[in-house]
């Protein structure tokens, strides 16, 4: 599959769904409008998405988050099917995404050996 074409359809697929829920058009109440979708990576046959989701309240809450919007995958991939033209609409999995929070307690390991360092010397 043409690399441009997949960077493409990642794209309308992280829109779509980011689109679908700012507008709080999934009704399910623990999915709030502060979730993110910070990347889409579709197979080479596009039969299947992975969508990386991210949220500022705490790792429970985006589970939750993450588990709703699994259950609703299907109404979801209805609706970016209608919006996006192509043949087949990828089958959605929706998952956290702990890399900020992760980066950021790489970020505190570092300097906490730094602070130490500069202790010692």
């Amino acid at each position: 599959m043409n690399d441009l074409r997949m960077k493409r359809v990642e794209s309308l697929i992280r829109e779509q769904v980011s689109t679908l829920i700012m507008n709080q058009e999934l009704k399910d109440p623990r999915i709030n409008t502060l979730l993110s979708i910070t990347s889409v990576k579709v197979s080479n046959d596009l039969s299947s998405a992975k969508l990386y989701v991210s949220g500022l309240e705490g790792e429970a809450k985006l589970k939750k988050s993450v588990a709703a919007l699994n259950h609703a995958a299907g109404f979801i991939q209805n609706r970016v099917g209608k919006q996006i033209r192509m043949r087949l609409t990828p089958k959605m999995l929706f998952l956290p995404d702990t890399s900020v929070r992760d980066g950021y307690m790489l970020n505190q390991k570092i300097e906490h050996l730094l602070h130490d360092k500069t202790e010692e010397e």
